[in-house]
């Protein structure tokens, strides 16, 4: 198995669809994680109380992190073999589709990007929460508790320049599950004509709504004052705390 795997190009596109759809699974779970900071922040910072430095998000955040190398790891060697075997053509799907061939033919270009974004976000919220659990510490180096998630949110995104790199690495992210979730199927030998327009579609699907999952809690604190007010003063209930103030603040 192991030479199957690391040998041939099926077995490498293998291990990316299953790495691949083991993260999107984590995407999904995350970006409806993040939808509570929308609905309440105190209900957003028990999620993050219970996902501390527990060990079970010790394990789960060192298994993210090994799907991660595996999935880009692979994909570069993926890439280069190609690149060895055909010139320049980049790796890319047998099926030319004119609404992916982009995303497919960059999506080494669009994997950096996203890794980039991925490197972002650990600084601005891994190292500030769990990482500082770990180390034993009561404060981050905002002065905040490292399980005030909301008041994190709010304080990243209040910095407009944080909500346009954000939204840049959303927009990256989007095209590369755009193609790489009916790509995995694919591999799986699944893209025949009646499979590959429901699977092309289911992609755009679930590609959107976690990128709008995760849009809305980056524009809502952006936009709307009262939610950072929430997050970090009383911790109540910010749809509540928000509706009116904010949209009297909008008025003008």
């Amino acid at each position: 198995m192991s030479c199957f795997l690391l040998n041939s190009s099926l077995g490498k596109k293998l291990v990316m669809s299953i790495t691949g759809c083991a993260l999107v699974l984590f995407l999904l779970f995350h970006m409806a994680m993040n939808l509570v900071a929308l609905v309440s922040p105190k209900a957003y910072n028990l999620v993050c109380s219970f996902l501390g430095d527990n060990w079970y998000a010790v394990v789960a955040t060192v298994g993210l992190a090994a799907l991660v190398v595996l999935h880009f790891v692979f994909a570069l060697i993926l890439t280069w073999n190609n690149y060895r075997a055909r010139g320049t053509q980049r790796y890319a799907v047998t099926v030319n589709e004119p609404g992916v061939e982009w995303a497919s033919k960059n999506m080494l270009l669009l994997g950096f990007i996203v890794v980039l974004g991925l490197g972002l976000h650990l600084c601005h919220f891994w190292s500030k929460m769990m990482f500082v659990e770990l180390m034993g510490q009561h404060q981050n180096s905002l002065g905040y508790d490292p399980e005030n998630g909301a008041a994190l949110i709010a304080y990243t995104f209040k910095q407009w320049h944080n909500v346009v790199l954000y939204l840049v690495w959303l927009a990256a992210l989007w095209l590369h599950l755009n193609h790489g979730v009916w790509s995995m199927f694919q591999t799986a030998g699944w893209a025949n004509d009646t499979w590959y327009p429901r699977l092309k579609c289911g992609a755009k699907i679930v590609s959107t709504l976690i990128i709008l999952g995760f849009a809305a809690v980056i524009i809502a604190y952006y936009v709307c004052p009262c939610y950072a007010e929430a997050a970090f003063e009383t911790l109540g209930d910010a749809a509540e705390a928000c509706t009116e103030a904010c949209c009297a603040g909008h008025a003008h």
